[in-house]
């Protein structure tokens, strides 16, 4: 089977594995406080133009979701949100499992607006009864958003206006960063990204890493003992520089940027293919994400030879699938899936 259901299905890039095979004859400080954190975190700074930013490498995605989540707010503060944001939908409840509740807001093409934010800002000042209510502290956004869809500059600089004018943190999940960056028509960097955020992540673990993922805090008013809450959430890895290599090596001469750009290209030769005999998509996406309503027939002809992901029926004979591509897919692989694609009962 030809995998095309999500971007972390292979080990890591050779260029990470390299360089965690490189530390095999050394001994390290534990804890992330080594020279391959250091060299890591040097490298990204050199991106952000913040140097009062900070940077902590954490195992996984929803590891520094609901511990950025929960370190920034209080016990009654709660999360705006997408109704399709990944830490409503996909994480178990785990904001809710440390005591903060997602507030959800519908959905665009997996984004929402800094006029909804406001207007959920103004319901919650109007409705007098503040006190027996979760109070909305943070605004999560994912870029890329869950499907595939790109926050432009001035939305993001929209959004981070509302967050400062009313006090919320604004918390971003760079899970699939890299492809956001890359993606067709994107006119933000990464220091556009520090600029506007409270907290971000780069992601690794979807984006070559074997696993991992760098926090940023921007904010210097709220970087006081993250590693507390590191720790006291078993993130903190013993052996830190096995994330720090990792980052390191992403971040050397520009390598992250590169096969991220290089999983796109693939990408949207897939979507070229489906949109050639007439499928549908299900959302215009510029990244390494690609939607498409199949029938079943479709369906069943592709699942003989690739694998993809289900994600739901949208009525009878209509069918949401989406196909991820990653820097191990391969020229190969690519042409196979385009080939069949051609063979499709329309």
């Amino acid at each position: 089977m030809i995998r095309f259901n999500n971007d972390y299905n292979r080990t890591g890039h050779p260029a990470v594995l390299a360089a965690l095979a490189a530390t095999m004859e050394e001994s390290y400080e534990g804890y992330g406080i080594d020279p391959c954190c250091e060299r890591a975190t040097e490298l990204i700074k050199a991106h952000l133009n913040c140097p009062e930013a900070q940077v902590h490498y954490v195992i996984g995605g929803t590891q520094a979701n609901y511990i950025g989540i929960s370190f920034l707010l209080r016990p009654w503060e709660g999360v705006l949100c997408a109704d399709t944001g990944h830490i409503n939908v996909h994480e178990t409840g785990a904001p809710e499992h440390v005591g903060h509740k997602c507030l959800t807001m519908p959905n665009t093409n997996g984004k929402i607006s800094a006029e909804q934010i406001k207007e959920q800002l103004d319901i919650f000042e109007i409705g007098g009864i503040q006190e027996h209510v979760v109070v909305p502290k943070m605004v999560y956004l994912s870029q890329p958003t869950e499907v595939g869809t790109v926050y432009s500059l001035a939305e993001l600089e929209a959004i981070s206006a509302v967050c400062k004018e009313n006090g919320l943190y604004l918390f971003i999940d760079g899970a699939r960063m890299g492809y956001g960056l890359a993606a067709e028509g994107a006119d933000f960097t990464l220091a556009d990204i520090a600029r506007v955020a409270d907290m971000f992540y780069i992601g690794g673990t979807k984006c070559g890493a074997l696993f991992g993922e760098a926090v940023v805090i921007t904010n210097p008013a709220v970087q006081s003992n993250y590693r507390n809450a590191m720790k006291q959430n078993g993130a903190m890895l013993a052996k830190g520089w096995l994330l720090g290599a990792q980052f390191a090596a992403l971040f050397t001469d520009n390598l992250y940027f590169k096969i991220t750009e290089s999983a796109i290209a693939k990408a949207l030769r897939i979507r070229d293919a489906f949109t050639a005999i007439g499928v549908e998509q299900f959302v215009e996406s510029p990244t390494n994400q690609q939607f498409f309503i199949l029938s079943d027939d479709q369906m069943a002809a592709l699942e003989t030879d690739f694998t993809f992901m289900f994600d739901h029926i949208i009525e009878p004979n209509r069918n949401m699938c989406r196909f991820c591509t990653s820097w191990a897919s391969t020229d190969e692989e690519i042409d196979a899936l385009c080939a069949a694609i051609a063979q499709l009962p329309c």
